[in-house]
């Protein structure tokens, strides 16, 4: 894309444009934005009835010490708002998956999550098919260098998008 570029240009108006080759990237990657996590949420919801949301959540609460985390710290780990992480654990506990509880915390009553016995078998059985459309959609694609390489990319783009001076880090969670 060209743009005329004034004489005397603010910084807010000179844009670095991509080149060709860059937006040919910049696609591939919006592409792979818009079908990977669909295709990983297909999976789990027709063979557990649960969103790669929901996983998320349990996977982080199973890596907890006693499977159990404080509300704060399961949001950050599932990247996402306290209010859409009340809403999935009001669900997971329907279907008695996990519980809620009030604890003391540092003379602080704190709200924490714990993945109940059941839940934890429902997330073993839960976690081959899981990993099995994993491996087909992108771990088997890719060489392992390719695989590091992404993995690398993806850390330093999580990283810039969660650094907590960014705006956009403000407007996606709880910075």
């Amino acid at each position: 894309m060209t743009t005329e570029i004034p004489d005397n240009p603010t910084a807010d108006e000179v844009v670095p444009w991509l080149s060709e080759e860059q937006q040919d990237h910049w696609r591939a990657l919006v592409d792979l934005l818009a079908v990977l996590p669909p295709a990983m949420d297909a999976q789990l919801k027709r063979d557990a009835g649960v969103n790669q949301y929901e996983y998320q959540v349990l996977a982080a609460l199973s890596a907890g010490p006693d499977r159990t985390l404080g509300l704060s710290d399961l949001a950050t780990h599932a990247r996402c708002s306290l209010s859409r992480l009340s809403h999935a654990l009001t669900r997971l506990e329907r279907d008695g998956w996990v519980e809620r509880f009030s604890a003391s915390e540092s003379g602080a009553r704190r709200m924490r999550a714990r993945l109940t016995d059941v839940g934890m078998a429902e997330l073993e059985a839960i976690a081959p098919g899981h990993v099995r459309e994993a491996r087909r959609l992108v771990v088997d694609v890719l060489t392992p260098e390719q695989f590091a390489a992404l993995a690398e990319a993806a850390r330093a783009i999580t990283a810039a998008a969660l650094d907590p001076e960014s705006a956009t880090c403000r407007e996606i969670t709880d910075c």
